[in-house]
């Protein structure tokens, strides 16, 4: 354990901090399996293809405008408590989830809910997080931290996409249907979010910290305003491909199973976690900006060449690679984004700059169901590659001249 902790926490790094991380790699494990199980479990309750997507842009839309109410009037309360109320809504999104079979009550539970049919953290829980976690460390420690995040993140959320293939094998072991093994598969995230409850309550009490004046987006909000206009973009091109629709794609294309699904989405969620440990160590040798934008654009090159290829090898290997190069930018741009503003509007800023995660592309997965469901199979993936490829080109002109994105001087 002792290993474990020094392994998470950077040298430099307030030990607090420690159950937060904890509880990011058990909310990631949810999200893996819940990403692939979502298309699985809607169309055993007789669901359509543009349902799912339906259902996966309510998920994002909720957790949007959740995400938007945070960064605009939750520095009126204690981070904390908004911690420990969006773990009970997770444990209550789970048990309502499983015990619905219609579409009207699994909109509603999936809008007002913390289900994320991503494959990255889209929920309110990122900017209070965030917050969090720019507090516990500083300059290179904070990117480390970032990295140490996001890399247990994906790391969880890989086993949990492995962890897809149990349904099917309580199905086998027990005999019981296989609706009800899925629904199982719900409460176990209702019950993992009460887990998620528990770590929170670890976490310093208000009257133990320095006070902190609460306050709005203020100086900071040209930046955020401009930063938060580009990850849209990235955001809507990211919701047209989310892992629930990716998994639709994959079983649609090339016929695959949901145990080989899981099995991709494991060893993608590996290779993703792999890159994040490279990425504060070439942040520092050629800056945050060119690691966010010359890691990202081969990784689009890599989607717009599997939506082509007509062999299911060939099409995973490209995601895989795909997966290597696509997410070393968060750390970069999590830590840029908390260096950029003043420590009392970090709460806000990531708020602001992380609800285009959502709320962009919360209208990307309806749209892109709607594709698959005519027969365009190719055309999601082709979009999203080339408005990341955008995107990155944009945001790259925007901040070359920036010194926290400068490559640093030898």
């Amino acid at each position: 354990m002792h290993s474990v902790r020094r392994w998470l926490l950077p040298i430099g790094t307030h030990p607090d901090i420690l159950p937060l991380l904890i509880a990011r790699a058990l909310r990631a494990f949810a999200d893996g399996y819940v990403a692939v199980l979502l298309p699985v479990y809607l169309i055993a309750l007789g669901l359509g293809t543009w349902e799912v997507g339906v259902l996966a842009t309510a998920t994002l839309l909720g957790s949007a405008l959740a995400t938007l109410a945070i960064g605009a009037w939750g520095y009126r309360v204690h981070d904390g408590r908004l911690l420990l109320g969006a773990a009970l809504l997770m444990c209550g999104t789970g048990l309502a989830f499983a015990a619905s079979s219609t579409f009207w009550p699994l909109l509603l539970v999936a809008f007002a809910g913390t289900l994320n049919p991503s494959s990255g953290d889209v929920s309110l829980f990122l900017p209070l997080e965030h917050a969090r976690i720019a507090e516990a460390a500083d300059g290179d420690a904070r990117t480390a931290l970032f990295a140490r995040y996001s890399l247990t993140g994906s790391l969880l959320s890989a086993f949990g996409a492995l962890a897809a293939a149990l349904p099917g094998l309580l199905t086998a072991w027990t005999g019981i249907p296989h609706l009800e093994a899925l629904r199982s598969m719900f409460v176990l995230y209702g019950c993992i979010g009460f887990a998620v409850w528990m770590l929170y309550r670890r976490l310093p009490r208000p009257h133990e910290e320095a006070p902190k004046p609460p306050v709005p987006l203020g100086p900071s909000r040209k930046i955020v305003v401009r930063l938060a206009m580009l990850f849209s973009v990235d955001s809507f091109a990211g919701g047209l491909v989310v892992n629930a629709l990716l998994a639709l794609w994959l079983f649609q294309r090339f016929g695959m199973s949901v145990a080989s699904a899981g099995q991709f989405f494991f060893w993608s969620g590996l290779c993703s976690a792999a890159s994040q440990l490279a990425a504060p160590r070439l942040a520092k040798r050629i800056g945050l900006l060119n690691t966010m934008v010359f890691t990202h654009i081969p990784a689009s090159v890599c989607l717009i060449a599997a939506a082509f290829v007509p062999n299911l090898h060939v099409a995973l290997a490209l995601l895989i690679v795909r997966s290597l190069l696509s997410q070393m930018d968060v750390p970069a741009r999590s830590a840029f984004v908390m260096a950029v503003v003043t420590p009392q509007e970090r709460a806000a800023a990531a708020s602001f700059t992380l609800v285009p995660k959502s709320l962009a592309s919360a209208a990307a997965p309806v749209i892109g169901g709607a594709l698959f469901a005519a027969g365009l199979l190719a055309i999601p993936l082709l979009a999203c590659g080339a408005l990341k490829i955008a995107y990155d080109l944009a945001i790259w002109r925007s901040f070359r001249k920036h010194r926290l994105l400068a490559v640093p001087r030898k």
